[in-house]
């Protein structure tokens, strides 16, 4: 695949996407509805432009030749990943607080 991820580019179109994955167009559009962690945004035409995360998850879909399934299962896992250390660092804050606290009432 031979797509630019340079920090100036923030969005590529469905067209580039398609050519750079050697896919139609359809099938990009079909693995944004399936996939909820694609999030691409819509232009003032209403043409899908995805951002480099985006390019990513793609990438992890089509390289590492997931079925459907498959590639939803592993990007829901890697969401709960994200969200369990997201659980974990509030609940260490809060911990973190409530120490302080006790310090200062010492």
């Amino acid at each position: 695949m031979h797509i630019e991820l340079s920090p100036d580019k923030r969005y590529f179109s469905i067209g580039e996407l398609a050519r750079a994955f050697n896919v139609n167009a359809s099938l990009i559009r079909f693995w944004d509805k399936e996939f909820d962690i694609l999030k691409p945004k819509k232009n003032a035409k209403g043409n899908r432009m995805f951002t480099p995360e985006d390019v990513k998850n793609l990438q992890l879909v089509k390289e590492r030749g997931f079925t459907l399934d498959g590639a939803k299962t592993h990007l829901k896992e890697g969401q709960k990943k994200t969200l369990d250390k997201f659980d974990i660092i509030t609940k260490l804050e809060t911990i973190r607080m409530q120490l302080t606290e006790i310090k200062n009432h010492l």
